[in-house]
């Protein structure tokens, strides 16, 4: 009886150890699935469960603030389609956590880094999306977006480099305009003026000879065929099919303070 008895508490132990173990496992799988599945399709609201979840998440923040961190940076780089769903997240989490904020938006730039060093060039514009939205969710200030855009922008006064590598800079904050270009002209117009002074100037520049083989059509009907580089340029730039969920009066969001991204203005000379 004694012999069977001290191997049951043994076996209690070990049980006892294993389920210690995998708790935190089991916590932040769950924290994964949570965060992966917002914005799903839900008997509630989206806004309801986006509150909800930045609750679960400050709470957790003391405890698993870094894996929370690197769920939410690969859902901005693999999830673009709910782009807008998770920037609002992590406005609400700003919100809650002024520190949190300038945690993820640091950790937001590491990843761009590493996206762009492994020539993840779509991801890459994803993560920049991204940022540009913080804006309107009130996570990042307009100065640091527009000195950012205006650092990819001066690739273009660059001399003896290829053109794709100009191209990719000015597609990538063209892209961004009809997420954040409205907000960025109402709080820094003369910049933006400039901004798009230099773009337009660079478009009008660069060596086009390649056009005519690249093209599937020459007609100018329905319409002429462009380069994707020229697209966002010709769009306008509140896109009415962009879902803004950030604009919901119950976030409160505008009453937050932003952060001053001073990493923003020595990035591209990081990059580059």
């Amino acid at each position: 009886m004694s012999r069977r008895r001290h191997s049951d508490e043994n076996d209690g132990g070990q049980a006892h150890k294993r389920r210690r173990t995998s708790e935190p496992i089991e916590i932040e799988d769950r924290l994964e699935s949570l965060i992966c599945r917002v914005g799903e399709k839900s008997t509630s609201s989206l806004e309801s469960n986006l509150e909800g979840l930045a609750g679960v998440l400050e709470a957790d923040l003391p405890n698993y603030k870094s894996k929370i961190l690197r769920i939410l940076c690969a859902v901005a780089r693999l999830l673009p389609e709910k782009l807008t769903v998770y920037t609002t997240l992590v406005g609400l989490l700003n919100a809650r956590n002024y520190n949190f904020g300038g945690e993820f938006v640091e950790a937001m730039i590491r990843q761009l880094k590493e996206t762009l060093k492994n020539n993840l060039y779509s991801e890459a514009v994803y993560l920049v999306r991204f940022l540009s939205d913080l804006v309107n969710c009130h996570v990042i200030a307009a100065p640091s977006m527009v000195a950012m855009f205006e650092n990819f922008v001066s690739v273009t006064q660059e001399e003896d480099v290829p053109q794709v590598r100009s191209d990719w800079f000015v597609y990538v904050v063209l892209s961004c305009l009809p997420w954040v270009g409205k907000e960025l002209y109402e709080k820094k117009d003369v910049e933006m003026d400039r901004l798009l002074s230099q773009i337009e100037g660079y478009l009008k520049r660069r060596v086009k000879t390649h056009v005519p083989m690249l093209q599937v059509w020459t007609a100018d009907k329905p319409h002429p065929q462009e380069e994707r580089v020229y697209l966002p340029y010709l769009e306008c730039w509140e896109e009415s099919t962009i879902t803004r969920k950030h604009l919901k009066n119950p976030f409160g969001l505008e009453n937050c303070r932003r952060k001053n991204v001073c990493v923003f203005a020595h990035f591209s000379a990081v990059l580059l």
